[in-house]
């Protein structure tokens, strides 16, 4: 039995793939005319190449060779079998996983952000803002700027500000400002400021105001960690190795799980595996979610802003309104209000499934993990691990020999404060009320 599959280094995908050569992503629309919106309109944002790679059709996108050489630092990533959990579970399923922990920043998020700074780099920007929730994508952007000689200002969720407080560390390790939000750096900072004093913040909110930063200054564009379709592109290198790796193997996916906060993740995992399906293949794609930020289970599909001040074009997605603030008791992260709308129209159409779970059960269920596997996972990861645990046991119950993958998106060494809270009872379940949700999208409908 292999435990660790690698793909040898010259067997690296060279080429991201584009979803949207096969699927039909609703467009993002210009809120004043409600028509789809012109690359033109997103200039002042995004660099060229990005509104290219947002709006193209074409199948296979090359990887740059300076951002290759960056991604050699870790990528190919390995792909585990979960050999001591399959034995604790007592399942006749195989359990894989894509460890994307290996990279400098702990996670997934380079995959992007490499990308993201070396085209504004190449277009002559000098400082990118950005916003962060639990602060991976904040130290995978301050980490990508530090190659690429760019500033880095990050806009991090006040309550994960204080709660994290090594993920500012280490932005700020890697040459970033780091500004806890809401802040008194712009107007609307200070707007949600004086309206609510004690708000604990939200990723719509840290958005808006990194937004307004970059607009107001030319020598500077704002960078997206998730949702948009240039991001989910970038990611597709996780699903592209990994579907090299079990082919290396004679291996099949007949699940494939991952969780979702905006989506990047979990899409860049299944987006390879999706032409498959589209031919006809029996292939389970399970999306998990957390009970406290169910946008895929409960919100509402619908055109809505990505952020709280409507500063960005209207988005097809799944969301639980624009204004939407999780819970501070929240640990597990994912707390975004919406989902990429690539990968909503494949909820939407049914080829994707989601489902959503308290934390405590997530907690649990990663427990069990770092008690079989070894590793820690970020709280994040801990819903994919759920999601995996749940199909390894069905498999149990009905007898069925499956190959379950899940993309373990990141380690959790500075999320041990949550883990701590679990250990030790603190953490409370908690689910966001219907009512609150109806009361969120009414402006939308």
């Amino acid at each position: 039995m292999q435990h660790k599959i690698l793909l040898p280094e010259d067997e690296m995908p060279d080429k991201w793939y584009n979803i949207q050569a096969d699927i039909e992503v609703p467009p993002p629309l210009n809120p004043a005319t409600k028509k789809p919106i012109e690359a033109k309109d997103m200039q002042p944002i995004f660099p060229k190449e990005f509104l290219h790679q947002e709006m193209s059709r074409q199948r296979w996108i090359e990887i740059p060779d300076e951002v290759m050489e960056i991604y050699a630092i870790w990528r190919p990533s390995p792909l585990y079998r979960a050999i001591n959990l399959e034995k604790y579970l007592k399942t006749p399923a195989k359990i894989y996983y894509k460890w994307e922990g290996v990279s400098p920043p702990g996670s997934h998020k380079p995959n992007t952000s490499v990308a993201q700074a070396y085209y504004n780099a190449n277009e002559g920007i000098s400082r990118l803002t950005t916003e962060t929730g639990a602060g991976q994508w904040g130290s995978a952007l301050a980490f990508a700027c530090q190659f690429f000689g760019l500033e880095c200002t990050v806009y991090m969720v006040k309550c994960s500000y204080e709660q994290k407080p090594y993920r500012r560390i280490l932005m700020q390790t890697w040459g970033a400002e780091v500004v806890p939000s809401p802040s008194d750096r712009t107007e609307f900072g200070r707007m949600i400021r004086e309206k609510d004093p004690e708000t604990p913040g939200s990723l719509g909110i840290a958005i808006s105001e990194a937004i307004e930063d970059a607009v107001k200054h030319e020598d500077t564009k704002y960078s997206l960690g998730s949702v948009l379709n240039h991001v989910l592109l970038h990611q597709t290198i996780i699903g592209l190795e990994m579907k090299k790796q079990l082919e290396m193997i004679g291996e099949k996916a007949d699940v494939i799980c991952g969780c979702v906060g905006g989506g990047s993740n979990f899409s860049g995992g299944i987006f390879p595996f999706i032409p498959d399906k589209l031919k006809g293949e029996e292939i389970k794609f399970v999306a998990a979610e957390p009970k406290a930020c169910p946008s895929l289970t409960k919100g509402i599909y619908t055109y809505d802003f990505g952020d709280t001040a409507k500063q960005t074009p209207l988005l097809k997605m799944y969301t639980l309104g624009h204004n939407f603030i999780p819970p501070a008791i929240h640990a597990g992260g994912l707390r975004y209000h919406g989902d990429a709308p690539a990968l909503c129209k494949l909820v939407n159409d049914g080829f994707v499934e989601s489902v959503a779970y308290y934390q405590t059960e997530v907690f649990e269920a990663a427990k069990i993990f770092t008690q079989t596997e070894g590793f820690v996972v970020a709280p994040e990861t801990a819903h994919a691990v759920k999601a995996a645990i749940d199909e390894a046991i069905r498999c149990r119950e009905s007898g069925e020999e499956k190959t379950i993958c899940f993309v373990n998106s990141g380690h959790g060494h500075f999320d041990l404060a949550a883990y701590d809270a679990y250990n030790n009872g603190l953490l409370k379940d908690y689910e966001y009320p219907e009512e609150l949700i109806k009361e969120a999208v009414k402006e939308l409908q």
